[in-house]
């Protein structure tokens, strides 16, 4: 939590917001009075000040919904080095950061897969990190998400295609907006193996029989890196189609990063979520 609370003040030291009058508590800004504004409207301590009359302007402050989620299965916990976090690590930091930005800015945030409802203040935040210990697949997750809610995932999204577009379907179905994050170790980036080497399956019970023993790395990289490409392409095409955003994030990267890139793409759609003139 202290590190993830560290990454969140790098990146927006304030809390965000959409600068748009309306219905709301915290002060905008002072607008001369014109025709048709209502008596009730004039800040009379302002306009006393000069020989004009003035218009105390709040800010529209509409709360967003946003569920988190992270992958907990057994290839999240690779990593190839001690220079590097393992992925389902750096998930969780990005995951907590956001948070932590989120709640600045107003919004309620809850784990996808919880207990809990979205919710705002300190106590959602540790809320998140205490759930965090359960392990909540994609498919049983999404199943009570509000309509014109919004989903950000962390996984490493290499399971099959097919897998994959299915899940989003059915998180899709809602009619939720996404973000979506794939989080990948340097070598599955490169496979900057060599020679020989027997891959293992990361999951206890997996047969022995999965394991793959290649006589020379070097020979199959090209097609590993081929077939890395078109993963990444296949998953950006069902983002786009969704009207979903997808980023690519590398563990031996600063976590500041993604978490900008995160913050402002969410800023930017917060901010249109509600049409101008209707705060509600």
């Amino acid at each position: 939590m202290v590190a993830a609370e560290r990454v969140a003040e790098t990146v927006s030291p304030g809390a965000h917001g959409r600068r748009r009058v309306g219905l709301g508590e915290s002060f905008w800004q002072f607008r001369p009075y014109q025709t048709g504004d209502t008596i009730e409207r004039i800040d009379w301590r302002q306009s006393a000040k000069g020989d004009r009359l003035y218009i105390r302007e709040t800010e529209w402050a509409a709360a967003q919904s946003v569920f988190l989620w992270r992958d907990s299965g057994p290839g999240m916990s690779y990593r190839s080095g001690n220079t590097v976090p393992a992925k389902r690590d750096r998930c969780e930091l990005l995951l907590l950061a956001l948070a932590s930005l989120l709640l600045r800015g107003g919004e309620r945030i809850a784990l996808l897969g919880g207990e809990r409802t979205p919710s705002s203040g300190r106590g959602a935040l540790n809320a998140i990190l205490a759930g965090l210990e359960r392990e909540t697949p994609l498919d049983a997750a999404n199943r009570a998400v509000p309509r014109h809610a919004t989903l950000v995932l962390f996984s490493d999204f290499l399971d099959p295609i097919d897998e994959i577009a299915t899940s989003f379907e059915r998180v899709a179905a809602s009619g939720v907006a996404a973000q979506l994050v794939q989080v990948l170790d340097p070598t599955e980036m490169s496979l900057s193996f060599s020679g020989r080497v027997r891959f293992r399956e990361m999951a206890a019970d997996a047969p022995s029989e999965s394991d793959a023993l290649i006589p020379r790395v070097e020979a199959v990289r090209p097609a590993y890196l081929d077939a890395l490409k078109r993963q990444q392409k296949a998953l950006s095409e069902l983002a786009r189609a969704r009207g979903w955003d997808f980023l690519v994030h590398c563990t031996d990267a600063p976590p500041e990063e993604p978490l900008r890139i995160l913050h402002s793409r969410l800023e930017a759609r917060f901010a249109v979520a509600v049409p101008e003139g209707d705060p509600a």
